[in-house]
């Protein structure tokens, strides 16, 4: 009866600790990458802008080749959307907000048991060398203690996708991009 005692106690100073533990982290977050791609902000639009493109370079998709896909709206632009579901990345949506011709495109993306959704936002920058495309990614954890818990690893977690996801366009891009 003792040690049960003490296993109780000890659960409940655990998860006493991992509260407080979360109640101290913050609750934005954001992530954000940048490249340099030899092409011209004209030519990248479209790649970012249209969701049925992002197939082509996005590391998601390519991770699941199995994933299913639903698009709404536009094929390009502002209302543009797209649902996935998949086994191995999560199930969710992502919809174009706003788009800037050649220079930004905002967007809401959610995950399913995330809460709220995060904004995010690709800003091209015509360059001497190309287009500086920088893919950001903020939100916040308010009201869902798992994503509290998450928000202070997200650079960790989703840095390196953005990275892979970046690279994967440069390539794409600069396969078909012809100077003149």
């Amino acid at each position: 009866m003792k040690i049960i005692k003490w296993s109780a106690g000890i659960l409940l100073i655990a998860i006493a600790l991992i509260l407080a533990i979360a109640y101290s982290l913050p609750n934005e977050y954001k992530v954000s990458r940048s490249v340099v791609i030899r092409s011209t902000p004209a030519l990248l639009f479209p790649m970012i802008a249209s969701p049925k493109e992002w197939k082509n370079w996005s590391v998601w998709n390519q991770r699941d080749p199995d994933m299913k896909l639903e698009f709404s709206g536009p094929e390009s632009g502002a209302d543009a959307a797209w649902e996935w579901k998949s086994k191995s990345q999560g199930n969710g949506g992502m919809k174009i907000t706003h788009v800037g011709p050649n220079r930004i495109i905002d967007y809401e993306l959610h995950f399913e048991g995330m809460g709220k959704p995060s904004t995010g936002a690709f800003l091209l920058e015509a360059q001497a060398q190309g287009t500086k495309i920088t893919w950001t990614m903020q939100g916040t954890s308010e009201g869902n203690l798992m994503m509290k818990l998450f928000a202070p690893f997200m650079d960790k977690m989703v840095g390196p996708d953005f990275e892979a996801g970046l690279s994967n366009l440069k390539k794409l891009a600069e396969k078909n991009y012809v100077q003149n």
